[in-house]
């Protein structure tokens, strides 16, 4: 009686579930797009139909497919089939999962699939709990992650598994998995008579912006708050879209999406590309990025890519950074467009990056001479007697404040760390220090 009733309970739950978890595929040619991973002849498939599975990582952003798929995968293998969720799941649920899997294994041949959702979710300790298992075979993983697994799975865990990325699904894939829904009468919307103009259908394929979940979910909350009309139809409108979605689905991940947006943002900036730069630049605070981080990039980039071919760039992005962290957003979006777009089309030289590094290398890997006697500290009592500071020559007692004098240990007397770039100032610069030297007789 009790199965009864709970086959009962998860009919229940299945009519009154969101339309997204309604219409989830149930097979691989269900599964829209990623052709890549499961398309015909593709290993993944392969692996799937001949039920030779290995653990496996699901990641990408949301509404792409992975839970989907884990599931396509639950009802095509002959092993049993284990979901947690890491939000939820311990230790002590993992141990539990993986007793009887050791279990069913020794008693019947049967493998144990173990699917974790949000494995990202999981700190070190459980992951580590999760490793001899997934290696002694006792359990194939299947983790599902929207963060790049590179910065949240553990790598012992990594090297044991298979790693596939999803993709955002393309505006044809996700305009299919809407009229599949709209058809679809016994799990999707095909008993309400709904009218999609194709104007409002492409709506609300760009402001779900890849994600089948957030198409479906807007799908149906525009179905559901739209009354029939007299002939019985729900004529569903831009306004009525626009009234449910208030603001554009965006994909943004911590640990993944954030770096390559940001990347993006400084090659923009790096390559004077303003209207990329201005572009990258709003992708991030859309998302919620913290102004400050944005500040202190452009701050870096200003002396990185910048620097002496226009010194002012600097000071230009530390007064950004101080305006903003004075002002706040939403006006600090101004103070950052200012400065990101002074960086853009700023001359470039990366002269003083190069410097600085050829002369980390040369710490790194040649004999740290000892400091010339005449450059040494002459501050403290006895200084003078170990010949400190003795025939120094003081600089601003010269024409032009400069005075030929080694700087640099013996060992390194010669080296040429930093390279002037041909940029105007930059190069004026350069120029001077030349005429100088040149000047004194040097």
């Amino acid at each position: 009686m009790e199965d009864m009733f709970q086959q009962a309970a998860r009919r229940q739950m299945s009519r009154t579930a969101p339309l997204a978890v309604r219409m989830r595929p149930r097979t691989l040619e269900e599964f829209e797009e990623q052709g890549s991973l499961v398309g015909a002849g593709r290993p993944l498939r392969q692996l799937i139909k001949n039920d030779g599975l290995q653990s496996l990582i699901f990641f990408g952003p949301p509404g792409t497919g992975k839970t989907t798929l884990a599931h396509i995968i639950a009802g095509m293998t002959s092993a049993h089939f284990e979901k947690i969720n890491a939000v939820m799941a311990g230790v002590a649920d993992i141990r539990k999962v993986v007793d009887q899997a050791r279990d069913r294994l020794a008693l019947y041949g049967r493998r144990t699939v173990l699917f974790i959702d949000e494995i990202h979710r999981f700190n070190k300790a459980q992951q580590d709990a999760l490793l001899p298992f997934v290696e002694d075979g006792i359990v194939i993983l299947i983790g599902s992650t929207t963060e790049n697994p590179m910065f949240a799975v553990n790598r012992p865990l990594l090297s044991r598994s298979l790693l596939y990325r999803l993709e955002p699904l393309s505006p044809k894939a996700l305009a299919s998995i809407v009229r599949r829904a709209l058809a679809d009468e016994e799990r999707g919307l095909g008993g309400y008579r709904v009218d999609l103009p194709g104007d409002v259908m492409q709506m609300i394929v760009g402001f779900a912006n890849g994600d089948a979940r957030a198409a479906l979910n807007v799908l149906e909350m525009a179905v559901l708050t739209t009354p029939p009309g007299e002939d019985g139809q729900r004529r569903i409108t831009s306004e009525v879209v626009q009234g449910v979605c208030q603001n554009r689905v965006i994909q943004f991940n911590r640990a993944d999406e954030h770096y390559d947006v940001t990347s993006a943002f400084i090659k923009s900036m790096r390559g004077s590309d303003p209207q990329a730069t201005l572009y990258w630049l709003a992708r991030l605070l859309y998302a919620g990025d913290d102004p400050a981080f944005i500040a202190r990039r452009i701050m870096i980039h200003a002396a990185e890519d910048i620097g002496l071919a226009d010194p002012q760039a600097l000071v230009v992005a530390a007064a950004a950074a101080q305006a903003v962290e004075r002002v706040g957003m939403p006006e600090a979006r101004i103070i950052l467009a200012e400065a990101a777009l002074y960086i853009a089309m700023a001359p470039k030289s990366n002269a003083a990056y190069l410097g600085i590094e050829a002369a980390l290398q040369a710490v790194r890997h040649e004999k740290a001479g000892p400091v010339p006697l005449h450059l040494r500290d002459t501050s403290y009592s006895g200084a003078k007697k170990l010949g400190h500071g003795r025939e120094y020559l003081y600089p601003h007692d010269y024409d032009n404040h400069w005075v030929k004098q080694q700087y640099l240990p013996d060992n390194m007397r010669n080296a040429q760390f930093y390279r002037p770039s041909e940029q105007e100032r930059e190069k004026a610069l350069w120029q001077r220090l030349q005429d100088i030297k040149n000047g004194a007789g040097c």
